[in-house]
């Protein structure tokens, strides 16, 4: 078998601690995450099912660009979610940032949204 083409992604955690770490192209970040048991407190909670948005993520402009369109799903909750995003060639060395708070959707239903 072919050895999985990796990438290098550095992982912001709402300490403001970069953990950097490598990913095999066609992972999910939350893949990434879960696989190198980075330090990010309450990170997929949902294991990836669409129903938690606790692996909320941060991007860059210039990333967003490089990022498959996101689901209508994903569009519903206003951010880019990390079990949504599959690491790209294109995609090494872009830095990833972890909100500071993790809000799981499945327990509360905009309580005093900060925008």
């Amino acid at each position: 078998a072919a050895q999985k083409i990796k990438v290098t992604v550095p992982f912001i955690n709402c300490d403001g601690e970069t953990l950097t770490t490598k990913g095999k192209v066609g992972d999910s970040l939350l893949d990434v995450v879960v696989e190198n048991n980075l330090d990010i407190d309450g990170f997929g909670a949902c294991e990836g099912t669409l129903a938690c948005s606790t692996c909320h993520l941060i991007f860059e402009g210039h990333i967003y660009e490089k990022l498959d369109a996101i689901t209508d799903e994903e569009n519903h909750m206003l951010d880019l979610l990390g079990c949504q995003i599959c690491l790209t060639k294109s995609m090494d060395n872009m830095t990833v940032r972890v909100p500071e708070t993790v809000a799981d959707a499945r327990q509360s239903i905009d309580v005093g949204k900060t925008s």
